[in-house]
């Protein structure tokens, strides 16, 4: 993954930045970049990931951290973005402020108010007023 690009600007659908959200969550955009493809290349949908055991998903995001709790949201979250109508990005398990302010921001493409997290603050001062 670029390292000049947030996570979310590099994943390929709405679920993967959802896991990229959960992924980064007290973790480094670093670790998270290193950690995303590989688990994509075994995971690319939310089906592929439900059908890998939990072991094989914690051996990869070993280097994030917190991993038996990251893994079971990652799975409760993937369960969830099954059924999920695709409107209010909260309803999905593991997924705060954060999430919903960048999934506004790269699949609905409005500028959600009191945004928290200073990249996204970046991203639309460069992105929305420039």
């Amino acid at each position: 993954m670029r390292d000049d690009l947030m996570v979310q600007q590099q994943v390929d659908n709405s679920w993967q930045h959802m896991v990229g959200v959960i992924c980064l969550n007290q973790t480094g955009r670093k670790q998270v970049k290193s950690v995303l493809p590989i688990l994509f290349g075994i995971c690319p949908t939310p089906v592929h990931y439900l059908n890998t055991t939990p072991d094989t998903i914690k051996s990869i995001i070993k280097p994030l951290g917190m991993v038996n709790v990251r893994e079971k949201r990652l799975r409760r979250m993937s369960s969830d973005y099954l059924t999920w109508d695709g409107n209010d990005a909260t309803q999905l398990y593991g997924i705060g402020k954060y999430g919903s302010d960048s999934y506004e921001l790269f699949y609905k493409n409005t500028v959600p108010e009191n945004i928290g997290d200073h990249e996204l603050k970046r991203y639309v001062e460069e992105e929305f007023y420039a």
